[in-house]
């Protein structure tokens, strides 16, 4: 009986569930008109980064703990042990549009294009603000040769934030700028 208690004490995470993540739409709003408003490149890039604060709050500690572990295994160039981290992560909580949005850069780095695209439309089906997805899908399409809906992407991410490094793209002679001339 004693050992039976113990095992379910044990197993017990295993089959813990993840909590919906907590909606973030009226926060990341906000960050949007603060970097519409702002013509200061210095409180741009400060807002930039309280938009990944957002993106990079999981719903509990088990995901956080896995979304850390695949940053870290990400950063130091372990792109299959952050993988297998971002899979679990993607797996335990399949609401936590950060996730798939990690998932994806991995695919990215490896230059797996398409399932990039496959886990970045799922991050913006489950969180449509996530400007970061939005700029990561634009990079994957034209990667892709999908130069014209990549445009379109980029210029969806720059309108939510134009503070984003990906901007450049859309320069007159960059692979995402204007395409002719307007009469």
């Amino acid at each position: 009986m004693r050992y039976a208690m113990i095992l379910m004490l044990l197993a017990a995470p295993a089959f813990a569930e993840c909590p919906l993540p907590e909606d973030t739409s009226r926060e990341m709003l906000n960050l949007i008109a603060r970097a519409n408003d702002t013509d200061n490149r210095n409180e741009g890039r400060r807002i930039a980064g309280q938009m990944w604060q957002v993106w990079l709050r999981a719903p509990d500690a088990t995901a956080q703990e896995t979304l850390d572990a695949g940053m870290r295994r990400r950063d130091s160039y372990d792109f299959a042990g952050a993988l297998k981290e971002f899979d679990r992560l993607a797996a335990y909580c399949p609401d936590y549009a950060e996730g798939f949005n990690q998932r994806a850069y991995i695919h990215f780095l490896q230059e797996n294009y398409e399932k990039a695209l496959i886990d970045l439309d799922i991050a913006l089906g489950l969180s449509p603000y996530h400007i970061a997805a939005q700029a990561g899908r634009a990079l994957t399409l034209m990667n892709l040769g999908r130069l014209k809906e990549a445009r379109a992407q980029l210029l969806i991410a720059v309108d939510n934030n134009p503070w984003l490094s990906e901007r450049a793209l859309l320069a007159e002679g960059a692979p995402l700028g204007p395409v002719g001339k307007d009469i």
